[in-house]
C-alpha cells in the first residue's frame, strides 16, 4: 500500500481500465476480483477504508431470517451461502453465533404475514410461533446440504426462563437457531484490499483522495492529503459509494445530465454497552428480539461487550449520521422491554455508532420493507466519458457475491475473461487456518521470542497474519503501550503495512480499542506519538490531529476527551490490583 508509489505511476500515465469509487466493503470487493484477473484497477476512497458504512454494521453475518416475509427468498439463498463461506474462508473473524428469539404470541403476524409477502399491507406486527416456526424450517432447508450448523429447536416458556430468567416473562416460548458474527469487519475489509493488491502491479489503491469530471469526459483526481491533483482517464468508473451514491454521481456528471436519485438509505444506529452482568446473562447468544413497535432489535456480547440495535430511519444525508439522543433513548427502550430487569447506567454505554444502510430508492412508508437486494445499474457515459457502474444495495453478509456479480459485468464491457474464482478463497488471517490454534501459538511464541501470552494475543487478533507482525515486533526494539495488550511496534507496523494516515484509522478500525471502550487518553497519546514520529509531523501537526481525532470520538461516538481520562485512571487501578495479586 505505497501511496507514493501510487501516485507516481499516475502522473506517469493517467490510464486505467477501471476506477473503483468508494473504499467500503463493496467497493473493496469488486476491486479484489478485478485485480485478481488482472484488471488495471484503481480503487479511490475519499476517507479511510471501510470507514463508512461498512463500519457501521451490526457485527452480524446472517441469512436474513425477516427478508422471507418480504418475499427475498434468493437474497436469503445467497446470503446463507455467502455465510457459510465466510465462516470458511475467514476463520479468524466469523464464528457461529447461537441467536435466541423469544415469542411472545402463537398465531400473531401469521395472517398480516401472508398479506404482506402478497403485496397488500406494509403494516408491521409481531410475530408468533407458528410464522417463526416456517421462517427457520426454510432456514433449515436452505442450508441442508452444508450443515455448517446445528438445525432450530424451539423451548418452552419454562425452558427459557430457566435459561434465561431475565427475559420479559409476558413470553410463550422461544426459537434458537445460528448464524454468525464477525469481531472485526474493518480489519477483514484490509484483508480484502490486501488480497486485491497482491494481483499484481496493475492493481492500486488510494485513501483519502476523490475523482470528479474535468469537462469533456476527463477527470481530475484529488489527493486529500497533499492538494494535489493529477488527471485520469478511466474506460470504466465503478460507483461503489453506497449511501453516497447519487452524492457521487452529481461529480460524476455535468449538472445537465445528472441521472435521477438511486439510492434512498436508512441509518441503523447501535450502542456498545459495558455491563458484565448482561453479557454474562446472554451465556453467548444473542438475542433477536421485537421492540413493542414491531421493529426488529438485536442484543449479543461482543469482545468482552454487549452490542444492541438498531434503529432504522430514513436519511438525507450520510456524511452527517450520528447516534441522536432520542434513538439511545429508543434502544435502551426496547432493551428494557425484552429484559425488563436490567437497568443501564450512562456511564455504561461506552461507545456508539450510526450508519446508513445502502437501499434503493422508495417510497415506501415502513423502511423495513424496502428490499435489501443488491444489483447494478449502468449509466452510459456523456461527452465522452466511460460508462459508470452504479452498485446499489447489498448487505455486508454478501459483499463477495455483490462484488463478484459487479466485476462479471465490468469484465463482460472491456472484453476480459474471468480467471481467478474467489468462492473458496481464503482471506488474509484465515489461510492455513490451523486446527490446532494452541499449536500454533507455541510455535509462533518458540519462533519469534515473544510470550506465549503475547502470542496468544496476536493469534487472536489477526488469525495467521499474526505470524508477520510478530516478525516484526521482534525485529527491533519495542516498549509496552498504556494498554499492555500492545505495543508500539505492533502500531507501527499497522501504520506501515496498512495505510494508516490518521489517528482514527488506527484506533476506530486497525484495532478494536475505541468500540470496546478499552481506549484511554493515555492510550490515544501513546498512540498518537507512534503515529506522528513515523510520520514525521511537527508539533502543530500532532496537536491538529489530536484535536480532530477527539473531536471525532465525541462527535460521532459518544465518547468525550473526559471519559478517556476517567478511563486512564480506572485501567491504573487494575494495574495496580493486578500488581498486588501477582
Amino acid at each position: 500500500m505505497n501511496r507514493k508509489q501510487t501516485l507516481d505511476g499516475l502522473r506517469r500515465s493517467p490510464k486505467v481500465d477501471v476506477c473503483v469509487l468508494g473504499g467500503g466493503i463493496n467497493g473493496l470487493s469488486v476491486f479484489r476480483e478485478l485485480a485478481l484477473q488482472g484488471v488495471d484497477v484503481l480503487v479511490v476512497e475519499k476517507a479511510d477504508y471501510c470507514s463508512g458504512a461498512s463500519a457501521a454494521l451490526s457485527r452480524m453475518v446472517h441469512g436474513g431470517l425477516r427478508y422471507l416475509e418480504n418475499g427475498e427468498f434468493s437474497l436469503v439463498r445467497e446470503s446463507l451461502v455467502e455465510r457459510d463461506r465466510l465462516l470458511r474462508n475467514a476463520p479468524h473473524y466469523v464464528a457461529p453465533l447461537p441467536t435466541a428469539v423469544p415469542i411472545f404470541d402463537i398465531f400473531s403476524g401469521l395472517a398480516n404475514g401472508i398479506v404482506r409477502f402478497l403485496g397488500l399491507t406494509r403494516r408491521p406486527s409481531r410475530r408468533g410461533a407458528i410464522a417463526i416456526k416456517t421462517g427457520l424450517g426454510i432456514y433449515d432447508f436452505l442450508t441442508r446440504k452444508r450443515a455448517l450448523m446445528p438445525k432450530h429447536q424451539f423451548r418452552s416458556r419454562r425452558a427459557t426462563l430457566e435459561k434465561w430468567p431475565a427475559l420479559n416473562p409476558a413470553i410463550r416460548n422461544s426459537a434458537t437457531y445460528y448464524d454468525a458474527w464477525v469481531s472485526h469487519p474493518e480489519r477483514l475489509g484490509i484483508e480484502v484490499l490486501r488480497d486485491g493488491l497482491s494481483g499484481g502491479e496493475q492493481a492500486r489503491a488510494l485513501n483519502y483522495a476523490t475523482i470528479e469530471a474535468a469537462g469533456g469526459g476527463r477527470y481530475r483526481l484529488h489527493d486529500g492529503l497533499t492538494g494535489e491533483a493529477l488527471d485520469l482517464q478511466p474506460r470504466l468508473i465503478i460507483n461503489a459509494t453506497g449511501g453516497w451514491v447519487d452524492i457521487a454521481n452529481a461529480g460524476l456528471f455535468a449538472a445537465d445530465g445528472r441521472p435521477e436519485p438511486l439510492m434512498g438509505g436508512t441509518k441503523g444506529s447501535h450502542l456498545i454497552i459495558d455491563n458484565p452482568a448482561l453479557r454474562d446473562m446472554l451465556d453467548g447468544h444473542m438475542i433477536y428480539y421485537e421492540n413493542e413497535d414491531g421493529r426488529i432489535c438485536i442484543l449479543f456480547p461482543y469482545l468482552g461487550k454487549v452490542l444492541v440495535g438498531s434503529t432504522d430511519i430514513r436519511v438525507d444525508d450520510p456524511g452527517t449520521v450520528r447516534c441522536e439522543a432520542d434513538e439511545r433513548d429508543y434502544i435502551l427502550q426496547s432493551l428494557a422491554f425484552v429484559l425488563p430487569g436490567i437497568r443501564i447506567r450512562p456511564e455504561e454505554i461506552v461507545f456508539q455508532f450510526s450508519g446508513v444502510r445502502p437501499l434503493p430508492t422508495s417510497k415506501d412508508s415502513f423502511t423495513g420493507r424496502i428490499p435489501r437486494d443488491h444489483f447494478c445499474t449502468v449509466l452510459e457515459g456523456r461527452d465522452g466519458g466511460p460508462p459508470v457502474l452504479c452498485m446499489i444495495g447489498g448487505k455486508w453478509t454478501t459483499f463477495r457475491s455483490f462484488g463478484e456479480l459487479s466485476a462479471d459485468m465490468a469484465l463482460d464491457r472491456l472484453g476480459l475473461p474471468r480467471r481467478i474464482d474467489t468462492a473458496d478463497r481464503p482471506l488474509g488471517g484465515g489461510r492455513d487456518y490451523p486446527k490446532d490454534g494452541d499449536g500454533w501459538v507455541r510455535a509462533l511464541s518458540a519462533s519469534t521470542g515473544l510470550s506465549p501470552e503475547r502470542a496468544v494475543t496476536l493469534f487472536a487478533r489477526y488469525g495467521t497474519d499474526a505470524r508477520d507482525i510478530a516478525l516484526f515486533i521482534a525485529a527491533g526494539p519495542d516498549h509496552p503501550m498504556p494498554h499492555p495488550a500492545y505495543s508500539a511496534r505492533e502500531l507501527l507496523c499497522l501504520i506501515r503495512s496498512e495505510a494508516v494516515e490518521h489517528l482514527d484509522d488506527l484506533l476506530l478500525r486497525r484495532t478494536a480499542l475505541a468500540i470496546t471502550g478499552e481506549l484511554s487518553l493515555a492510550m490515544t497519546e501513546a498512540a498518537l506519538d507512534v503515529l506522528a514520529a513515523e510520520k514525521g509531523w511537527p508539533a502543530a501537526r500532532r496537536a491538529e490531529e489530536r484535536t480532530r481525532f477527539l473531536t471525532l470520538l465525541h462527535e460521532r461516538h459518544g465518547v468525550t476527551e473526559e471519559t478517556l481520562s476517567a478511563r486512564n485512571e480506572q485501567r491504573s487501578d487494575v494495574c495496580e490490583t493486578t500488581a498486588r495479586s501477582g
